[in-house]
């Protein structure tokens, strides 16, 4: 039970950085809303650094093959509260619509990117949220 509270703490604490970086200070002026992918990466225990590391540069070659994809931002868990319940890398892919969310899931150039995760990690926590 605490694994799973401490993986949330890191979500909610992740979710209220990416919420407070978006805010619009002109009130006259609309924010677009945009759909946030949140991924964490634990990788299984003898997955060598090279392969994590084929891992995140795989999951960052995404934004050039498609179109979808809005934004990417990633990094590793830098956190002193020792609640990442395992997960050490972290991965937001931003889109501008729930469509464009939709094309990216199925889409031939994500699923090999997945057959090539599955077999090295141990859990994977994947959270969407709309900003605001």
């Amino acid at each position: 039970m605490v694994r799973y509270v401490g993986a949330l703490a890191v979500v909610a604490g992740l979710v209220a950085m990416c919420m407070s970086s978006t805010t619009n200070m002109a009130a006259d002026t609309p924010v677009p809303k945009l759909l946030r992918h949140m991924v964490l990466f634990q990788f299984k225990e003898g997955v060598s650094k090279a392969e994590v590391e084929e891992v995140v540069t795989a999951f960052a070659a995404l934004p050039g093959k498609i179109s979808q994809i809005h934004s990417f931002e990633r990094g590793t868990d830098v956190s002193v509260e020792n609640l990442t319940a395992g997960f050490t890398h972290g991965f937001l892919v931003t889109f501008k619509s729930a469509a464009d969310r939709d094309a990216y899931l199925p889409h031939p150039e994500h699923q090999k990117f997945v057959e090539l995760v599955k077999p090295r990690v141990e859990k994977a926590l994947v959270f969407d949220y709309w900003v605001e």
